[in-house]
């Protein structure tokens, strides 16, 4: 590729793909602290149902159970 060939790729590129915003638009912590403070934080359901799931194969096979802490 020549360096023609590679300005208008960049050309075609930077028309292509719009511009990204890495700055958030407004501080996000706030929002935070406050879901924090009303109790939306709890894990959801589904995070309590893979729990029950985990405790119950280690009631009905034990021998698992080392191979659950492996990977933990």
């Amino acid at each position: 590729m020549n360096r023609d060939e590679q300005e208008k790729m960049k050309r075609l590129l930077r028309k292509a793909l719009a511009p990204v915003d890495v700055e958030p638009v407004r501080d996000l912590w706030p929002a935070v602290l406050r879901r924090i403070d009303e109790g939306q934080a709890a894990p959801p359901w589904f995070d309590w149902a893979l729990a029950g799931g985990l405790v119950a194969l280690g009631a009905l096979f034990p021998a698992a159970i080392p191979m659950f802490l492996y990977y933990l």
